[in-house]
């Protein structure tokens, strides 16, 4: 395998009143094509803040953030958003989904911003809720849809574009132990069947379990690799 993304010696500060804290100081990383990444740690410890940089959606303070080959640190706002709609796919704990759309027009929304015709988008759109097993309630509304199934709707929006790179923040936090099992093999038949490379940020060691190896971050770094 290659590295699918790559941190070389990255920094990050945020100001607090005229402090600077320093998140992480010299990081360095590497995310394979194909992982099933699982990044565990205290509150604090810059796990969201290392999943806003591999997404684009944070910049480093200095240090190299290289995508398949591509440095992406220098780019602009503008570059930064083609390239996130091309290449990654968020997954939150709670599913950020548009109460009124259906299931469908909400997977459909990150097709809205690019040049697909109306035809190939519905098309992508029924094959992400298949992937998902919610082609049943494609016309059903958020409110009409159970927590878990509301999660694989964010799922199939997450993968609607056919990204390289999930990036999951706690995705089962707001779940009963058996749905989020269910929403963990969804993540591992993507990583295993459909070859993306999952990215996932938790606090449950059982989750972290689906997972193909755990990352632990504490203080900026990582402290402890577990197979």
């Amino acid at each position: 395998m290659s590295a699918l993304i790559q941190l070389n010696n990255v920094t990050k500060n945020y100001r607090r009143g005229k402090e600077g804290i320093a998140i992480f100081d010299g990081l360095t990383m590497s995310i394979e094509k194909g992982d099933f990444v699982a990044i565990m740690g205290p509150s604090g410890s810059g796990k969201t803040t290392l999943l806003n940089l591999l997404g684009g959606t944070d910049r480093c303070d200095g240090g190299e953030i290289i995508f398949d080959g591509e440095r992406i640190d220098g780019y602009s706002e503008g570059q930064l958003a083609a390239w996130r709609a091309r290449n990654v796919g968020f997954i939150f704990q709670f599913y950020n989904l548009m109460p009124v759309l259906t299931a469908a027009q909400n997977v459909e929304l990150p097709l809205m911003l690019t040049n697909l015709p109306a035809k190939k988008r519905r098309e992508n759109v029924e094959t992400a809720l298949k992937i998902v097993e919610l082609s049943d309630r494609a016309k059903h509304k958020p409110k009409e849809l159970s927590g878990g199934q509301q999660q694989r709707v964010a799922i199939a929006r997450a993968i609607v574009s056919d990204p390289k790179l999930l990036l999951c923040d706690e995705p089962t936090g707001d779940l009963d132990r058996n749905t989020a099992n269910d929403i963990l093999r969804t993540l591992q038949l993507l990583n295993k069947e459909m070859g993306k490379t999952v990215v996932m940020v938790t606090h449950d060691p059982e989750a972290a379990r689906f997972a193909t190896r755990t990352l632990h971050l504490d203080k900026g770094s990582f402290a402890e690799i577990a197979a």
